[in-house]
């Protein structure tokens, strides 16, 4: 089998996969009511804990501020303590009560972000034991699902053994750029010329471009959308 034609196989493959693929994921009302409550936790979830990562940080860095002015309030104080004179003294008061104020700058910020992390934290046990109910729920109702569609499950998963049998026999660079194309070509790497035109892009195809292409041993790109062309 010549590289074009080991192309034009894969890509149909994966487009019978495709469509069987589609049709495993059009779940009944009750299957896609809990499969969207369990990706929309999931998002959920994953924007929380990034946010408790945030929150955390921040406590960390500011814990670390609050050290530091609690010490520079204590050398205040200290200093305070021992200062005597009227003049040194009244400075003294202001240098300690700046210090108070920058350590409560740091002080309420930090306790507000401890309660924001207490928050989170319950929340995500609160979702982590919706997830388990949900997705206990899910899987019950999905092996009863892929029951019913059996001769499609085990339809793909030939067709998956085919596809890697496929791609097993594509040199590395041919293989690499198949899938760049899928995926930038929503999962059309190959492409038709019928009426002299790319039926991937629809752009009309140069004369002496369709010459060498009917003369091409190797894969031709569409030199519009780059997928690769093949003559029906």
């Amino acid at each position: 089998m010549d590289l074009l034609a080991l192309l034009r196989n894969l890509q149909f493959t994966l487009d019978n996969l495709r469509t069987i693929e589609r049709d495993l994921a059009a779940f009944p009302p009750d299957l896609a009511a809990l499969d969207a409550r369990l990706k929309a936790l999931d998002r959920e979830v994953a924007a929380k804990a990034k946010a408790l990562d945030t929150a955390k940080a921040q406590i960390q860095t500011k814990s670390h501020a609050l050290v530091t002015a609690q010490k520079e309030e204590d050398l205040a104080r200290t200093a305070l303590k021992a200062t005597h004179q009227k003049v040194q003294y009244t400075a003294a008061i202001r240098e300690l009560d700046e210090k108070e104020r920058q350590k409560a700058q740091i002080t309420k910020p930090l306790k507000a972000l401890e309660a924001e992390v207490q928050a989170l934290e319950s929340m995500l046990a609160s979702r982590a034991e919706e997830q388990a109910t949900l997705q206990a729920q899910f899987d019950e109702l999905h092996a009863v699902f892929l029951e019913e569609h059996a001769n499609q499950v085990a339809a793909r998963t030939q067709l998956q053994a085919k596809q890697a049998q496929l791609e097993a026999k594509l040199p590395a660079a041919e293989k690499v750029r198949f899938h760049r194309l899928l995926t930038a070509r929503q999962g059309r790497a190959l492409a038709a010329v019928e009426n002299g035109a790319c039926t991937g892009c629809r752009v009309k195809l140069r004369g002496p471009f369709l010459a060498s292409l009917r003369e091409a041993k190797e894969p031709v790109p569409c030199e519009s959308c780059q997928r690769i062309l093949f003559l029906p």
